[in-house]
């Protein structure tokens, strides 16, 4: 049970924790409860929030029973963000947004028993907050907090010295979080907090209202680093925002992509903290990103692990065979239409009303700038329209090629795609 800390420290997933020793004491002892909570401000986790989940499987899978909470009450209130107060969404909402979330961790953990020892188990803080009056909640938790501790929070510091201040409602957060831990602690035995080292203000919140309530209690708290990339911007965005778990919001071809242009100065990080992969299996792949790094291994492992665990083999496999087939690796003619459509929406496309002549298709893709460079493209054997060669500098595009009724890839050369959707 020990060798999980060593195990977290080698991968990069080891911030800090309020006692190492007594951490490792506890968890050579005997099973440990743990929970990691996750807020419903948004419709779905994103590639962020992957950290805390493959945290909580990653100690599952070392003999620990984890408690995954979400909060339908805490994510009506919400973290105090450093820049700004944050937008309150309506309860129906919100319970919504936790029915999603839950939906999308269960599938990371094992609440059967089936694969691990101790099942684990889905909370939600509304349970223990839904019933509670302002009078008993400001009198048997709010007597506990001390204002001055509270105000040395990182993010409630920066907004007091903000012109916006800060609402009392964000303000408590910290008694709603520390709550969490004292009642998973008195109605499951939980002992540890787990999250990011961004929140070490929240887990030690729980921490002290613990030992004011149970001062006989033995409990810890563990935080993982915030994932930052090489290049200073910041983890999990791209141009269109967010990269989102749900299929809906980030489709598992725009999500491998992500995954597959990670920046070499970070893959070999990502894949220590994200991949399941054996010590000896991420050296190789680290290896063989210093030797051949243009091979992009690391990227296509991580793209690929990473895909399969959130959307599945089945989609995974998808879109590897759309990645290859956009570049006349494989048949377009094979790819469902939603695989299809998501590729095509990473590439830069136009629309057409109508198919026609491969010249004029050419410039509007932009893949070509004038009617003379697209035909002397053509003459040189550079063009592609699904990825078949264009042979004639007159050829014609017929309603028959189009794929699923409505696209075409053009292509020239070996790398330059664009999309062309088909309207009339």
């Amino acid at each position: 049970m020990t060798d999980i800390v060593d195990e977290l420290k080698w991968r990069g997933l080891f911030a800090q924790s309020t006692d190492e020793d007594a951490l490792r004491k506890a968890l050579a002892d005997g099973p440990v409860t743990f929970y990691c909570g996750f807020d419903p401000t948004a419709a779905s986790l994103h590639v962020g929030h992957l950290v805390q989940v493959l945290t909580m499987r990653r100690l599952q899978q070392a003999g620990l029973k984890p408690l995954a909470l979400v909060g339908g009450a805490t994510g009506q209130i919400g973290d105090p963000r450093p820049t700004a107060e944050r937008t309150l969404n309506d309860p129906e909402t919100i319970r919504e947004w936790v029915d999603r979330l839950r939906a999308q961790i269960e599938p990371f953990l094992d609440f059967e028993g089936s694969r691990s020892a101790h099942p684990a188990t889905m909370v939600n803080n509304l349970d223990w907050t839904g019933g509670l009056s302002a009078i008993e909640f400001l009198r048997d938790i709010g007597k506990h907090f001390r204002v001055n501790k509270m105000l040395t929070k990182d993010s409630v510091a920066r907004r007091l010295e903000s012109e916006q201040g800060i609402s009392y409602t964000e303000f408590s957060y910290q008694l709603l979080q520390g709550m969490d831990f004292l009642e998973l602690y008195r109605r499951y035995g939980c002992t540890l907090q787990q999250g990011g080292s961004d929140q070490w203000g929240n887990l030690t919140a729980g921490l002290d209202l613990i030992h004011r309530i149970e001062p006989e209690a033995v409990v810890h708290a563990l935080a993982t680093p915030l994932m930052t990339k090489a290049d200073g911007t910041k983890f999990g965005k791209t141009e269109g925002g967010a990269v989102w778990l749900d299929p809906e919001m980030t489709t598992p071809y725009a999500f491998y992509q992500f995954w597959l242009n990670v920046d070499d100065r970070d893959v070999s990080r990502y894949l220590r903290i994200l991949s399941f992969r054996t010590r000896a299996e991420l050296e190789e792949l680290e290896a063989q990103t210093e030797e051949r790094p243009q091979a992009r291994a690391a990227q296509r492992a991580l793209a690929e692990e990473l895909t399969t665990l959130v959307h599945g083999a089945d989609q995974c496999a998808a879109v590897i065979a759309a990645s290859k087939a956009l570049f006349g690796q494989g048949e377009l003619t094979d790819l469902d239409e939603p695989t299809l459509k998501a590729a095509l929406s990473e590439l830069p496309h136009t629309k057409a009303e109508g198919p026609g002549p491969v010249v004029d298709l050419l410039i509007a893709a932009g893949l070509a700038p004038s009617k003379g460079g697209a035909r002397r493209t053509i003459k040189e054997g550079g063009a592609y329209v699904n990825n078949v060669k264009v042979t004639a500098e007159d050829a014609e595009v017929t309603a028959d090629e189009l794929l699923h009724g409505r696209w075409l890839v053009l292509r020239k050369g070996k790398k330059n795609l664009a999309a062309v959707e088909i309207t009339g």
